[in-house]
C-alpha cells in the first residue's frame, strides 16, 4: 500500500508497544528505504507513544518541510534508546538493524519444564528430544517465566553471559511441533533472566512472537492439525534492540496460550515439541563473536 508514498519519513516507535506492534513501523521503514525515500527511524524502550527528541525532529522538518539544506540526510539513519538511557538520549546507528548484526543459531536441549539449556552448538545426542506443554491460559506469561518449573511452558536458558549481548533486529524461530487437538495456540517469549545463583530479579521480556499452527501452509487459510502429527513452522518474533548485561542469561520460553494476546481455550491441549527440529535465529551485533558465556 506504499506505492504512492512520497513524503520523507521520520518513523518513531516503542519496542515495548504491544498495542501497535514494532513490526508495523519496521515494515514501513524498510519499504520506504527500499523505495529510495529519505528515511530515518527512532525506537525507544517504552510502550505506546513517544516522539523523538526535539532536536532530531527540528532538523528533520527544517530540511524536509521548510527546505533548508542542513545536512540531516547525512546523519545516522537510526536512533535507538538503550536500556534506561531515556528517550532524549538515543544512541546513533548507521541503520536499523545494526549493520554488524548477524544471525546466530541457538539450540534448545534438556528439561524445559524446569530450565533447559540454550546453546550455540546442537545437542550431542543424535536422537530427537521431545518436550511437552499442557496449555493453561489462566497462567500469565510473567508467571510462567518466573516459575522454577511448570508443565504449561518450556524454558531454555543460556549460561551467564561473560560480556554484554547486543540483539538488534528480528529473531526467527523454527519449530517442529505436534498437538493432540486440531487447533492450538503457539506463543514464544525471549526473556532476560538473572544469572545462575542470583535471586530477586523478575524475568523481563526482551521480545515476543506468536503463530497459529493451522496456518502452517498459508497465512490466510486455516488447515486443522492432524492430532499427533508433527508440523514445521518458521516465524518471526517482534523486532527489537536490547543490550543484555554481562552476568544475565537469555531465555527462550515456548508455551501455548498467551493470556494477553491469544484466545483462551479450555485448559488441557497438549503440545509436543521436537527439540531436534527447533532452533532460534538471533540477530547479534558481532555475530557468533558477540555471544560469550562464563
Amino acid at each position: 500500500q506504499m506505492d504512492d508514498f512520497r513524503a520523507a519519513l521520520l518513523m518513531s516507535h516503542g519496542f515495548n508497544d504491544w498495542n501497535v506492534m514494532p513490526e508495523h513501523s519496521w515494515r514501513i521503514y524498510e519499504r520506504a528505504r527500499e523505495m529510495g525515500i529519505p528515511s530515518m527511524i527512532y525506537y525507544h524502550q517504552d510502550g505506546h507513544g513517544g516522539p523523538p527528541p526535539l532536536e532530531l525532529r527540528n532538523r528533520w522538518f527544517t530540511r524536509y518541510l521548510h527546505g533548508v539544506e542542513n545536512g540531516v540526510e547525512d546523519d545516522p539513519r537510526a536512533w535507538i534508546v538503550r536500556g534506561d538511557d531515556g528517550r532524549e538520549n538515543p544512541t546513533p546507528y548507521p541503520d536499523y538493524p545494526h549493520p554488524e548484526a548477524q544471525p546466530v543459531t541457538l539450540h534448545a536441549a534438556g528439561n524445559g519444564n524446569g530450565t533447559g539449556d540454550l546453546r550455540t552448538t546442537p545437542p550431542a545426542a543424535p536422537a530427537p528430544e521431545a518436550a511437552r506443554i499442557v496449555d493453561d491460559a489462566s497462567l500469565s506469561g510473567a508467571e510462567l517465566a518466573s516459575a522454577s518449573s511448570s508443565t504449561a511452558r518450556l524454558l531454555f536458558a543460556t549460561p551467564a553471559l561473560s560480556t554484554a549481548l547486543h540483539i538488534s533486529g528480528t529473531p526467527t524461530l523454527r519449530i517442529r511441533v505436534a498437538a493432540d487437538r486440531p487447533y492450538a495456540n503457539l506463543s514464544v517469549w525471549l526473556v532476560q533472566l538473572p544469572g545462575v545463583g542470583e535471586t530477586g530479579d523478575v524475568p523481563s521480556v526482551v521480545t515476543r512472537g506468536w503463530a497459529d499452527p493451522t496456518n502452517r501452509n498459508d497465512r490466510s487459510r486455516s488447515s486443522p492439525l492432524d492430532p499427533g502429527e508433527f508440523v514445521d513452522l518458521e516465524f518471526e518474533l517482534q523486532p527489537d534492540d536490547q543490550v543484555l548485561p554481562a552476568g544475565s542469561r537469555l531465555g527462550l520460553m515456548i508455551f501455548s496460550s498467551d493470556q494477553e494476546f491469544t484466545l483462551h481455550p479450555e485448559p488441557g491441549t497438549e503440545l509436543t515439541v521436537d527439540l531436534a527440529g527447533t532452533e532460534l535465529l538471533l540477530p547479534v551485533v558481532g555475530g557468533a563473536q558477540g555471544v560469550r558465556f562464563r
